[in-house]
């Protein structure tokens, strides 16, 4: 057993990052540049530092949810493990990193050539993040035989069904809806009907964050959203940041709206807070002819053997920061269990923390007792190069 394993979940909007006997921490991953200081580029978290995030322009290294800008990754994992953010002395710490399922061979290679070879890793474990998720789930549940997890993204939500420890992968499911595809739509919507946003997508995402939430009803929420005055619940009015006295924006009702009196900027939001993430759960609202995410996971389920299928409806756990929306739980809850056999029990998990779920994951990976027998160490790399790691990692 080792005492500590550095691990980093690498994703498309945050790298949730840290050594295993630690707290996580959530990083963006990305590099930001801002129209008021445009010689300094921010990497990562340095983003904090800026003083005005208006007009933010995001380098992002992934694109549709694939590693394809290495320069960009380079800069940022260099910032992540250096002195000032979360560093690691890579010759005693093994390292546990995330990938998406299917990732490419190319991608695969390059991650795993750079970690050996620049950053001179004794010993390193390449894993879907969904195989943490999963493994999660089931040092919290011993006895469950299946489990089916959710994960709601920034580029894609992905269903995959896990049986006795194994992803089924003929029963992996992705849907090209996430977090950023939600983004994109809340800022169509509000240049479309009040204020051009497209290029504030630092705000607009955490508009996202702060007023939105998933409808348990859709069309009783619309009729509430026509009506006028105290009688339309739904409503309210975010607070825009000025960048000086407010650094993030918030919600109030319109009542508070009209008592203040300060100059501030103001978006309404109405039906948008329930609307974007609907989408969710009718992708075809955006143009895209994929199933929902309970469709999804129905569809993947019944492609799993019959004597499965109760165990992965009664163990669904939901991750990514889209499950963080208010009623996310509750609805995929009540949409699977309108599509599901009466017989069967429907129990879907929302984790304390769905964004750092699959990093836990890893951290409890670390202590398991064959923990040694899953990674590949760099002399075995040296000796026999990249087909060991085709063998070890099951991708």
């Amino acid at each position: 057993m080792i005492d500590n394993a550095y691990i980093l979940d690498n994703g498309g909007f945050t790298a949730k990052v840290g050594l295993s006997s630690a707290e996580p921490r959530v990083i963006p991953n990305s590099v930001m540049k801002a129209k008021s200081e445009r010689r300094r580029p921010f990497v990562a978290d340095q983003v904090e530092e800026c003083r005005d995030a208006s007009g933010l322009f995001y380098i992002l290294p992934f694109q549709k949810g694939y590693l394809v800008n290495w320069d960009i990754q380079k800069t940022i994992w260099d910032h992540i493990f250096g002195k000032d953010c979360c560093p690691v002395n890579f010759n005693e710490t093994p390292l546990i990193v995330t990938e998406p399922y299917f990732n490419f061979p190319s991608v695969q290679e390059a991650m795993t050539e750079i970690f050996f070879e620049e950053y001179e890793c004794q010993s390193l474990l390449r894993i879907n993040a969904g195989d943490l998720s999963n493994y999660h789930y089931s040092s919290d549940n011993p006895n469950t035989l299946a489990c089916m997890v959710v994960d709601v993204g920034y580029s894609f939500s992905h269903v995959t069904p896990y049986i006795k420890g194994k992803k089924r992968r003929e029963g992996i499911k992705r849907i090209d809806v996430g977090g950023k595809a939600l983004t994109n739509h809340l800022k169509d919507i509000i240049s479309y009907r009040q204020l051009h946003v497209m290029d504030e997508t630092y705000v607009i995402n955490q508009l996202k964050e702060d007023s939105c939430f998933v409808s348990l009803d859709f069309m009783a929420d619309m009729e509430i959203a026509r009506k006028r005055g105290p009688e339309n619940t739904i409503a309210r009015d975010y607070v825009l940041p000025d960048f000086t006295s407010i650094r993030r924006g918030f919600l109030r009702t319109l009542e508070e709206t009209s008592k203040s009196t300060e100059g501030e900027q103001t978006l309404r939001m109405n039906n948008e807070r329930f609307a974007v993430p609907e989408i969710l759960f009718h992708p075809s609202d955006l143009g895209v002819q994929q199933m929902g995410i309970a469709e999804a996971i129905v569809s993947s389920i019944n492609s799993c053997p019959v004597e499965t299928q109760p165990h992965l409806f009664a163990n669904i756990v939901v991750t990514g920061g889209c499950a963080l929306f208010p009623n996310f739980q509750k609805r995929l809850l009540q949409d699977v269990r309108k599509l599901a056999p009466d017989e069967y029990d429907v129990r879907v998990t929302l984790p304390e923390n769905p964004l750092t779920y699959a990093w836990e994951g890893g951290a409890l990976l670390s202590k398991h007792p064959e923990f040694y027998s899953f990674v590949v160490t760099k002399e075995e790399y040296e000796e026999e190069g990249l087909h060991i790691c085709y063998e070890r990692f099951d991708i």
